[in-house]
């Protein structure tokens, strides 16, 4: 069983910030996502899920197929991202906003992956080749992951503070 506090990791002070830097800027990331979307009226994943085209490609049409299936997978994803911003931004159960930031994340590179052969009507941010933002924030929330600091600098210091006497 993972105990945060009593396999604490001794950082310097140099990694520390950029561990503490790096979940914030990714939770800030994840907050202005799900923000963005709840603010916005008009906003759907629909558009996203109508573009996949790889293995998630047969599971989006049924959903598609579906409005209440469009309208719980639009209430996950507004709330999700808000949730998993938090979490990290304010160091609350950081590890567990971490994994799920990665399976989130890990949707999305699998429903719209950057294949060379594979073409979208949507234009992307850049020319990608396997390699996308979701991939790189993926791989950066599992270092946080498996580097926490939360138990250091979060609310998670607070949470888990009985676990360090035993």
């Amino acid at each position: 069983m993972y105990t945060p506090v009593r396999n604490q990791i001794n950082y310097n002070q140099f990694q520390l910030y950029g561990l503490i830097s790096l979940r914030v800027l990714i939770g800030w990331h994840f907050l202005y996502e799900g923000i963005s979307k709840i603010t916005n009226s008009y906003w759907s994943s629909a558009a996203f899920l109508m573009e996949s085209k790889w293995i998630f490609s047969g599971w989006t049409q049924i959903i598609l197929t579906n409005p209440s299936a469009v309208a719980a997978v639009d209430f996950l994803n507004m709330w999700g991202l808000t949730a998993i911003g938090l979490g990290l931004i304010c160091g609350c159960f950081a590890r567990w906003a971490g994994i799920a930031g990665i399976i989130l994340l890990g949707i999305y590179y699998l429903t719209n992956p950057p294949f060379l052969e594979l073409e979208y009507s949507m234009p992307t941010e850049g020319s990608y080749m396997i390699v996308n933002k979701n991939l790189i924030e993926m791989c950066a929330l599992y270092v946080l992951t498996v580097f926490p600091t939360s138990t250091i600098v979060g609310i998670d210091r607070l949470i888990f503070k009985n676990e360090s006497k035993h």
